[in-house]
């Protein structure tokens, strides 16, 4: 049972959501796990992969893969399968590893199963269904089988792997990979970790009456050490950007520590941080559907609370 883990980095830092799929599949049993780095300064991240659990770790570095498209890195992860004949390939979600599984599958003929939460030692894939009332079994019929986790699915936890074994990788690009430029590139302003990355989320829905008043929120997350989301609502509304958007058509978090200000729980919001290990709700609304699915919920103003909590929060951190 090979498995190769494409490993997604930028700006030198490997993602954490990739790192914890390559520590799932050490655990797996597997003595072949291998993991793909592409980009400037691959192979100086490939001692870290091999903490995760890689014994393998294939690298490929050049002008031509510096910038973050996908299908130069298909072309990298095809060579690789190919030429050692791995079995398996997995993927974290992301915007960019979503476009590599898709064009990964098409290039070699193989099956695909996306959103996956789990994967068994026997290789069966588990993925929510039913806006995430049940739990499914989902299989291959053929090799290599492709698998994208949903964001959040597994701790990037070390395994205690030891140095890995390093290959270079030097690839002829497709002609049709070439044909793609980034011709510009913003980088988001945060003082703090991702909503994807992060333990802690403080979310804000249309309860907090303004745009301006999402300073609550990031007061709040602030002193928690946490980062900030935002409902569809909001961010259609123009209160807060797109990137912090968390539910159906947003991102899926999984923080160990959900809190929810102003947010009433509707079913697409639901499906984006319901994997949370703890959720707090606050809201005016004591018939809010979020409360169904709290651990612990707060009926009350947000503008009265949330400033309290925030300062008590600091108090206890100062003390």
């Amino acid at each position: 049972m090979s498995m190769l883990v494409f490993l997604e980095q930028h700006g030198g830092e490997l993602q954490k959501g990739s790192l914890g799929v390559l520590a799932k599949a050490a655990s797996l049993g597997s003595n072949d796990v291998a993991a793909v780095i592409v980009g400037d300064g691959a192979k100086a991240l490939a001692a870290e992969a091999g903490a995760y659990g890689a014994a393998k770790v294939f690298v490929a570095e050049g002008e031509a893969l510096q910038q973050a498209l996908p299908q130069p890195r298909v072309d990298v992860l095809a060579k690789v399968v190919q030429e050692h004949g791995y079995e398996t390939v997995l993927l974290a979600n992301s915007v960019l590893a979503a476009d590599v599984a898709a064009g990964l599958a098409a290039r070699l003929d193989a099956g695909l199963n996306w959103d996956l939460v789990d994967l068994t030692g026997d290789l069966v894939g588990k993925r929510l269904a039913l806006q995430d009332t049940v739990l499914v079994d989902v299989g291959w019929k053929t090799t290599p089988r492709i698998a994208l986790f949903r964001a959040g699915s597994f701790d990037a936890t070390p395994t205690g792997g030891g140095e890995p074994q390093v290959e270079d990788v030097t690839v002829e690009l497709s002609e049709h990979s070439q044909q793609a430029t980034i011709t510009g590139q913003e980088l988001e302003e945060s003082s703090g970790p991702s909503i994807e990355d992060a333990d802690i989320v403080v979310a804000g829905g249309r309860g907090l009456g303004a745009a301006e008043n999402f300073s609550l929120a990031e007061e709040l997350a602030r002193a928690l050490g946490g980062a900030v989301g935002a409902t569809r609502a909001v961010v259609d509304a123009g209160w807060y950007p797109y990137s912090a958007q968390i539910g159906q058509t947003g991102k899926v978090v999984s923080p160990k520590l959900y809190v929810a200000l102003g947010i009433s729980g509707a079913i697409q919001h639901k499906v984006g941080m319901q994997s949370s290990n703890v959720i707090v709700s606050i809201n005016k609304d004591a018939n809010a559907p979020i409360f169904e699915f709290s651990d612990l919920g707060v009926v009350g103003d947000v503008h009265e609370i949330v400033p309290r909590l925030t300062e008590l929060i600091k108090q206890r951190k100062g003390a």
